[in-house]
């Protein structure tokens, strides 16, 4: 069987003036199905019965085409691809392959724009062409090798205001930084670096922004004293607010916000007030 959108290896079955013409001749294959290899990508020493590794896809004529060129995913998988230019239906994204991929609005999990990188899985729409989509979620790994604790890269690809920050651990492992979390501004499309909170039993990783609470203590703790200085040596609430409140106002959770403020507090930094903390 010929699949669109893979890379696998077919017999050449005929030979023509403009090129070869391709079959799956294995057990479960077709030998009457057939797609054609152009001229210019046939090898020299390629005879009928040759294999060939080839990838399919559809030309600019919407006919299945093959090629030896090696396009940066199959069907299923993930890659970074660049925003040539943007449509009326959506963005066209550029690759290996002459023919742009579609990049439906429906898809895209933030607008995009020309010479945008985009973190993209690959599909077959309803039509039978290739497309993307930036809903990336279904398609990325969970077989890591990352432990608690380790840093990682990743790449956010989406943002749910109920769950948290989704994040493509190295482009392609399934990462989240929770609603609990702080993330501060980021966007569909930042690089950022983590930190592993946790691995799930399903092998999703959870992600944090923030160090371990004895690292974080003391970076929680500065932004507190710069924020007194920013404020005239008093702030209006102490560790006592509403957590929401205090998670707008500081990035910090209250637990966070706490034990920074018991931190400068043993320092003599601080005095706490009912309603409030100030500079010493």
């Amino acid at each position: 069987m010929i699949q669109l959108g893979k890379r696998q290896e077919l017999t050449v079955v005929k030979r023509v003036d403009f090129g070869v013409y391709l079959a799956d001749t294995g057990e479960e294959g077709n030998r009457e199905e057939r797609v054609l290899l152009p001229k210019k990508e046939v090898p020299q020493d390629v005879e009928v019965g040759s294999s060939l590794e080839v990838f399919i896809y559809r030309d600019s004529m919407d006919r299945p085409i093959a090629t030896t060129r090696q396009p940066e995913f199959s069907v299923g998988e993930t890659a970074v691809l660049k925003v040539k230019e943007t449509g009326k239906i959506g963005a066209f994204l550029g690759w290996k392959l002459e023919k742009d991929l579609l990049l439906p609005f429906k898809e895209q999990t933030a607008k995009v724009q020309e010479g945008d990188e985009c973190l993209v899985a690959l599909y077959i729409d309803k039509s039978g062409r290739l497309c993307t989509t930036m809903k990336v979620y279904p398609y990325l790994r969970k077989d890591s090798p990352y432990k608690k604790d380790d840093r990682v890269e990743g790449r956010i690809y989406e943002i749910i205001e109920n769950f948290g920050v989704f994040v493509a651990v190295d482009d392609c492992f399934c990462g989240m930084i929770p609603k609990r979390e702080p993330a501060g501004s980021v966007k569909v499309g930042d690089k950022i670096t983590a930190r592993v909170a946790g691995v799930l039993e399903d092998g999703k990783l959870t992600l944090t922004l923030r160090e371990k609470a004895y690292i974080q203590i003391g970076k929680d703790a500065e932004l507190i004293m710069e924020m007194l200085k920013k404020e005239g040596g008093r702030l209006p609430f102490n560790d006592k607010a509403d957590p929401d409140f205090i998670r707008s106002v500081t990035g910090m959770s209250k637990n966070e916000f706490k034990r920074a403020v018991g931190n400068l507090y043993k320092q003599r930094l601080i005095v706490i007030e009912a309603d409030g903390i100030k500079l010493t």
